[in-house]
């Protein structure tokens, strides 16, 4: 797609980007990196992770030590451990329930099985849903709870039974006491282990909520440049515009031609602006903040001089030391601080003789000056404008540590200066 600029040549502008991913996508597609495929995989397929806890406790609850001759009836065992499987697969919904019911079915448990290997085992997995869900305190508590129906049948009713015990080992009292100890231990620690998924989980989301956040910020910013960038271009072409308007006005009987060519350069102005703000809006609408907006530099300097010498301002243009191309933004800055300065010069100023825009760049010093000077008789008349030029000439400078003045010579006429230092730049 083309337009044509203000000189009347023809400008390229950019094609419409794809849609790109939004931040949110993007944030989670970093967190899924992070996490690798297997875990990545349990993450997006949840109800296949609860089968697998439920095929790990199955095989944990399967087998029973048996020491000499002591006889057992498996049946009741494996009804509670497969009544126990099946209350598991429900831990994810409703963590609390789950681990409640399964506390009572570990206690019938050991009352049918005395010397079953995977007594708490359950409760474990129920600990773990709940640490994940929960904040530690009430977690943490909760693991205490859980071992009270437990430790209280083993310290109260529980017979461990003689044939089990090795011969010069512990006494059944002290292998109570440690069985309760072990049990405590294990509690906490499957809540450690559900607390620390727990605050990874909340970590990984405020990274993506600081993402976002961060994102919109940045969009803001970007929008509040644009909206700059807009009222650099209404206000400098519609400004041209009316001032050669005027001059058409005034030399169409006299010199037909030459007011042709007048009207030729407002038709061209209006056609540049037109394109301008059609990238800008563009930009507006979408959300994906994609960097339309025109962005001159001082390469379009020439064409900037001459523009406002068709609008009747005699300019002299002068610049001292290297250029400064190879710094696209700070070419925009310079580029748009001399077109508001003239801008408001045709604007407000009256009588005017002589423009000067005088550009010095001292790398050696790090100090770049913009002087924009005239001897007209007005002023700039704040009532006249609504006072956004010469603020958003001062924003402009301070993201090179720099500072613009702005206001009448004592000589009569208005000079506009500003100092960048281009080393202190973002």
């Amino acid at each position: 797609m083309r337009t044509m600029n203000q000189a009347g040549k023809p400008e390229r502008t950019a094609a419409f980007p794809a849609e790109p991913p939004s931040v949110e996508r993007r944030a989670e597609e970093f967190s899924a990196r992070r996490l690798g495929v297997v875990r990545k995989y349990f993450r997006a397929h949840p109800r296949i992770m609860d089968l697998v806890v439920v095929l790990v406790y199955l095989v944990a609850g399967s087998g029973v030590f048996v020491s000499g001759n002591y006889q057992i009836d498996l049946a009741p065992h494996m009804v509670i451990v497969l009544a126990s499987a099946v209350v598991l697969m429900f831990r994810r919904d409703h963590p609390l329930t789950v681990l409640a019911i399964l506390s009572v079915f570990e206690v019938i448990n050991l009352a049918v099985v005395p010397i079953a290997s995977n007594v708490g085992a359950s409760v474990w997995f129920g600990l773990y849903a709940v640490g994940v869900k929960y904040k530690p305190v009430p977690s943490f508590l909760l693991a205490v709870l859980a071992a009270v129906p437990l430790t209280m049948y083993l310290l109260l009713l529980y017979q461990y039974p003689q044939d089990f015990l090795a011969v010069g080992g512990p006494s059944a009292e002290v292998a109570t006491s440690i069985s309760v100890i072990i049990m405590l231990f294990s509690n906490v620690l499957s809540v450690g282990i559900g607390a620390s998924v727990r605050r990874s989980r909340a970590h990984e989301q405020e990274l993506q909520q600081w993402a976002v956040r961060n994102s919109q910020l940045a969009s803001v910013a970007e929008r509040n440049r644009i909206a700059r960038e807009m009222h650099d271009v209404v206000a400098h072409s519609l400004t041209v515009m009316v001032a050669l308007s005027d001059g058409a006005a005034v030399v169409v009987k006299r010199n037909p031609s030459q007011a042709a060519q007048v009207m030729d350069q407002i038709s061209q102005t209006g056609r540049t602006a037109l394109a301008d703000m059609r990238r800008v809006l563009g930009v507006l609408r979408d959300s994906g903040g994609a960097n339309r907006s025109p962005q001159p530099d001082s390469a379009n300097m020439t064409d900037l001089i001459d523009g406002f010498r068709h609008a009747g301002l005699p300019i002299t243009f002068s610049q001292t030391g290297p250029a400064i191309l190879e710094d696209p933004s700070l070419a925009l800055t310079v580029y748009r601080i001399v077109q508001e300065s003239l801008t408001n010069v045709l604007r407000y100023a009256t009588a005017v003789s002589r423009v000067q825009v005088e550009l010095t760049n001292n790398p050696t010093k790090g100090l770049l000056r913009i002087v924009v000077r005239d001897d007209g008789h007005g002023a700039l008349n704040a009532a006249l404008g609504a006072g956004h030029g010469i603020v958003g000439m001062q924003e402009r400078a301070r993201f090179y540590a720099g500072t613009v003045h702005a206001g009448p010579q004592p000589q009569g006429g208005w000079l506009v200066e500003a100092v960048l230092h281009p080393a202190e730049g973002p």
